[in-house]
């Protein structure tokens, strides 16, 4: 599978990533999902310290003993557990981020964070106390390269001008065209890679997505309405002619942009995996056909923090 340079690191991670939120907290399920995905070049696996409150990071230690030189691992910071281990707050400080880096470190078995981020962040974050955290962090070699996970453009300009991230991981489908507004173009400009969460939007993009739209967007999703969302997908299943999986389609769609280092996609089981992996390598998607998809789908823009 091929790799892509995380920012200006020396970091290269698989253009595509397991995210790791819906393993659950079966080992040995959560482990063959790993291993299939790892079977099939991808190289990144993405966690976070709040997933089931610490579990998650535990069970990536676990299942990759043995691999951990191999693989390049990304986990985030910010929200802070409550003792009674069902709640959290948010606490970008210095003083936490030292603090829960240790800990993460712990639950993953490794002496080494590859890529570390900031697990949300506001305008009104002790931003700079923030940024010299994370810079402690990797002069400490505790981490490698550091960078947020965020949906506000004007957290992420901050972070542009007064820090040295590699990477932002953002939101970003055929269906949440958001970061093509500006964010794309002015991260790819100073050299830091964006890492699109949210590929195939909850599955409403796959495959399965009459039946996901069904599901999860009876209520309509962000500026498209309930039959909006069904005419899309079957414009998209129209466009494809039997072609190519929708994952596919999707996830090429984001994969696309010359900002993108790699698409994120959660799974909780093999199948949903392979779904993901089956046809990646097949051609890449032409101009003809992206041009097809912006005009079937709608250019839609932030009209929050901006």
């Amino acid at each position: 599978m091929k790799k892509n340079r995380l920012g200006k690191s020396d970091i290269m991670i698989s253009e595509l990533t397991l995210g790791c939120m819906s393993l659950g907290t079966d080992l040995n399920k959560a482990k063959a999902i790993i291993d299939f995905a790892t079977d099939y070049g991808i190289n990144h696996l993405d966690t976070a310290d709040l997933y089931d409150f610490g579990r998650n990071e535990e069970i990536i230690g676990e299942a990759i003993k043995g691999k951990r030189s191999q693989l390049i691992l990304s986990t985030k910071v910010g929200n802070r557990f409550n003792c009674d281990g069902k709640t959290w707050f948010w606490d970008p400080s210095k003083r936490y981020i030292e603090q829960a880096v240790k800990e993460s470190l712990k639950r993953l078995q490794t002496d080494y964070i590859d890529f570390y981020m900031l697990h949300g962040g506001t305008i009104d974050d002790p931003i700079d106390e923030t940024i010299e955290a994370f810079e402690g962090l990797k002069k400490a070699g505790l981490i490698r390269a550091y960078g947020i996970s965020s949906i506000r453009p004007n957290v992420i300009r901050e972070y542009i001008e007064r820090s040295s991230i590699d990477g932002v991981m953002t939101q970003y489908s055929l269906l949440d065209r958001r970061p093509e507004e500006t964010i794309l173009d002015l991260l790819h400009t100073n050299g830091i890679s964006v890492l699109a969460r949210g590929p195939l939007a909850k599955g409403m993009l796959s495959n399965h997505g009459e039946k996901l739209i069904e599901r999860k967007g009876s209520e309509g999703y962000l500026d498209y309405s309930y039959t909006e969302l069904l005419d899309l997908q079957q414009a998209i299943s129209q466009l494809m002619g039997g072609k190519s999986s929708q994952n596919t389609l999707a996830l090429k769609y984001v994969l696309k942009h010359q900002a993108i280092a790699t698409a994120v996609y959660g799974a909780s089981s093999i199948e949903q995996v392979r779904e993901n992996i089956e046809n990646h390598d097949s051609q890449k998607l032409t101009d003809e056909v992206y041009n097809q998809l912006k005009q079937i789908s709608k250019a839609n823009v932030y009209t929050n923090h901006r």
